[in-house]
Parts: structure tokens; C-alpha cells; sequence
């Protein structure tokens, strides 16, 4: 078991598909404003997944990566409180998923969940490359390349988190060991000092030969509150505690997040495939029309109808958008037929422009200043880059590729 380096850093990415629209102000946008105020967070444009099923056009990607990044500020994903950044203004990545490429089974990523589904829903790409089979791998290195202790997915994403674990451990079994290893823990466990020292001697004898939890617990933190020792040398005590080599690649935890109830406005999931998505920056007229538009209960045919909410698409909007006391009225009116399907949709348009009014108003602001968005961007991917390099120096020294220097 590995002690997450970055215990309070959280790792999310989206691909730039444009415009964002409501099921993605609601399934991720929403959940990354709390995590920021909570949380050390990287969010970013996953630029290099797109290619993996746009390589043929990638033309549309610059304008999507904008249209997206103007969407997530927006929203209210703060600068401020995240680093936000595009993948491939930080190359490391890409040098970390060859380096993983070198160690990784083709078992692992040929059963990961998606590899198959992804072809099936797909069929009109071709998915025939090794970039669609290592996708999941270039996700994993995404993720330890920051030491990331955590990433918000679904319940359906977390095979995912796990092959990333699977590649650290992995990793830190093949080259978490040098020739001087015990040595170097030894001496390193000197440094902290000789009451600490003695404890973590203690605690490391009970964990190994005894199997006491609570003493791997504590030593973890013991190791935690050291101020005497580097980084490198803390990973290589982490490693010693534990029985194994030093911990150069942190394995991360899923952060299950809700799955979005927002529907799309046929009643499916929203989605720009399905064509029935409302966009955060659709004028008001465009959002109205769309909503009166819904189709409802197919079996209120005349005004004098009655209807059920459970079989009609407008009820999933009510779900998400209104209070008890307006859920109650349309239950009553739509059974009864004493509402039309109009009067129902009314307090839903409502609803949605209310909600939708800020965002816009924040979104025309940052499209008038291009300049702005891209100095967060810059910024961002600067600091994020500075992370990735020395994730990577500390991985070329382990596979002995720091030839010069």
C-alpha cells in the first residue's frame, strides 16, 4: 500500500468537445467549484485524448479547447483556487506514458471496460491504433505525473483509477529498489532525528512482522511531520515501511462523485450525439424554444388528457430544477389534466434561464478578453509543468536515464 504523496491534490481532466452544455455543468463543472474550495486542484484540457478519436480533423480542437476553458471559468472554476492547464503544453506527459508503455502488460489495457464499449458506440471511427488502446495509459500518467491523491469519477470510471494503481505499484516494484536501498533508508531514517527515528524503527518492525495496521498508519505520519528529510528521501522510508521499494509514483484513490441526474431534453442522458443538449451560452430565446419543444406523456394527446410526470421528460428538468411545493403542483395538474404541458414547462424555462443568466454574463465578459483567458491558461500550464518536472527527473534517475547531470 502506497502513502499518497500530494494528499491533498486532486486530478481531473474533460476532452474539448466546445461549447459546454448543461449535462456538464451539472456532472463535473459543479462537483470541481466545491472540490477547489476543499482541495489542491489540477483541472485540465486532455487535448491529446481528443486525437485519439479526431486525429483525422484535428482542426476543431484549438477553438473547442477555448470555448471549453471560457465555459469552466464561467461556471466558476476559479484560477485562483486551481491550476488550470492544456495537456500538451506539458510534454512530460507524453514522456511518461512512453516510459509507462515500457513496463505495462497488453492484458492490462486490452480489459479495460471502455477498450470494447468505445468500439462498439463508435463504429463509424476507426479505432484500429495504438492511441485508442493506450489512451487509458496516457489518463494513468496524467494522473501520477502529479502525484495526485485523488480523482472525482463515476462509479463507471473507476477501473480506470485502477489501472493507474496497478502501473504505479507496478513501477515502484520494478525500479523503487537501487543498489544501495537499505543503506540510503538507514541513513535517511538517522536524519529524522533520534526519538523519531527510534519510533519509526518501532513502528516498521510491528507493521513488517506482526501485520499491525495502526502501526503502518502511524509511521505514515510520522514520516508526514518530518522536516529533516527531502522528498526522495520520505519516499524512500514510505517504500522501507512498507516492505517494498521507495515510492516514486503515489498510487491515487477514486473520489466517487454523484452521477448527474441532468437529462437530456428527449429524457436520455444529455449529450451533444443525441442532439439534445441546452448549451450554457444559448440565448434565452434559444433555451426557451428548445424546452417548449420537450416532448411530454405521448399519451396526453388533447389538453383534456391526463398524464403521468414518470413517463414525461419535462418531470426529469422538475427534478433537478424545482422545490417540493412545485414538484406537488405538477404531479396534481399533470394526473388530473387540470395543467396544460405549457403551463408545466413555464416554471422549468424559468428555472433554467435563472440559472444560466450569470454564466452568460460572465462568459461574454471573458470572450471580449481573449488576452485574459489565455494568460490562465499559460500560467497555469507553467505551474503545472513545474510539478511534471520533477515527477520526471525523480522517474529518469530510478530507470537510469539521467545520463548527464
Amino acid at each position: 500500500m502506497n502513502q499518497p504523496l500530494s494528499a491533498n491534490r486532486v486530478l481531473s481532466g474533460m476532452r474539448p468537445t466546445g461549447q459546454l452544455h448543461l449535462g456538464h455543468y451539472h456532472g463535473v463543472l459543479k462537483n470541481w467549484v466545491t472540490l477547489q474550495e476543499a482541495y489542491d486542484c489540477y483541472f485540465f484540457v486532455a487535448d491529446w485524448h481528443a486525437l485519439t478519436t479526431h486525429y483525422d480533423d484535428p482542426s476543431v480542437i484549438p477553438n473547442s479547447i477555448w470555448d471549453m476553458v471560457i465555459d469552466w471559468l464561467a461556471a466558476g472554476v476559479d484560477s485562483d483556487s486551481a491550476t488550470l492547464f492544456v495537456q500538451s503544453l506539458v510534454p512530460e506527459h507524453a514522456e511518461l506514458h512512453l516510459l509507462l508503455s515500457m513496463i505495462t502488460p497488453l492484458g492490462w489495457l486490452e480489459r479495460v471496460p471502455s477498450y470494447k464499449d468505445q468500439q462498439e458506440k463508435l463504429k463509424e471511427k476507426d479505432l484500429a491504433t495504438y492511441g485508442f488502446l493506450g489512451y487509458p495509459l496516457l489518463q494513468s500518467a496524467d494522473i501520477l505525473i502529479y502525484r495526485a491523491a485523488q480523482v472525482p469519477v463515476g462509479e463507471d470510471q473507476v477501473a480506470h483509477v485502477e489501472l493507474t494503481r496497478e502501473v504505479a505499484r507496478r513501477f515502484n516494484h520494478i525500479y523503487g529498489r537501487g543498489a544501495n536501498y537499505e543503506e540510503e533508508a538507514e541513513a535517511a531514517r538517522k536524519k529524522m532525528g533520534k526519538k523519531a527515528a527510534k519510533q519509526y524503527a518501532q513502528l516498521r518492525k510491528a507493521y513488517q512482522e506482526q501485520g499491525d495496521a495502526e502501526a503502518l498508519l502511524k509511521g505514515q505520519e510520522l514520516l508526514g511531520a518530518q522536516q529533516n528529510i527531502s522528498m526522495e528521501e520520505r519516499e524512500r522510508l514510505l517504500g522501507y515501511l512498507e516492505g517494498s521499494g521507495r515510492v516514486i509514483l503515489a498510487e491515487p484513490q477514486p473520489l466517487l462523485t454523484k452521477a448527474s441526474k441532468m437529462p437530456g431534453l428527449d429524457g436520455q442522458k444529455m449529450s451533444k450525439s443525441y442532439a439534445n443538449t441546452i448549451s450554457l451560452r444559448e440565448t434565452p430565446e434559444q433555451v426557451e424554444n428548445k424546452l417548449k419543444r420537450m416532448p411530454t406523456d405521448t399519451n396526453r394527446v388533447r389538453r383534456t388528457d391526463p398524464g403521468d410526470p414518470q413517463k414525461c421528460p419535462v418531470w426529469q428538468f422538475h427534478e433537478v430544477y424545482s422545490d417540493l411545493k412545485t414538484r406537488e403542483w405538477v404531479q396534481a395538474g399533470c394526473t388530473s389534466a387540470g395543467i396544460g404541458c405549457l403551463e408545466c414547462k413555464a416554471p422549468v424555462i424559468e428555472a433554467v434561464l435563472d440559472e444560466l443568466k450569470p454564466i452568460q454574463a460572465r462568459a461574454a465578459e471573458l470572450e471580449a478578453q481573449p488576452e485574459q483567458v489565455k494568460r490562465i491558461i499559460e500560467a497555469g500550464s507553467e505551474k503545472a509543468r513545474a510539478v511534471a518536472r520533477e515527477t520526471m527527473r525523480e522517474v529518469r534517475e530510478a530507470m537510469s536515464l539521467q545520463i548527464l547531470g
